[in-house]
């Protein structure tokens, strides 16, 4: 069976980002950042948004 990973709400994906929760829902109606709907709320995975991170980070230096 394979392990489930806990999913983020887009207030402690905001903490990760540096950002406001509202900027991470943006993110997710782009398709910037993947993301899942559960009901009214966003959902994210910690890998995604790491891999989110490192991709803006790596952008950022250059």
């Amino acid at each position: 069976m394979a392990k489930k990973e806990n999913l983020l709400r887009s207030k402690d994906v905001a903490h990760i980002l540096d950002c406001s929760p509202d900027d991470v829902i943006e993110l997710a109606r782009r398709g910037k950042l993947r993301a899942s709907k559960q009901g009214r709320f966003w959902r994210f995975k910690h890998t995604d948004v790491l891999t989110y991170k490192k991709k803006y980070d790596e952008l950022a230096a250059s």
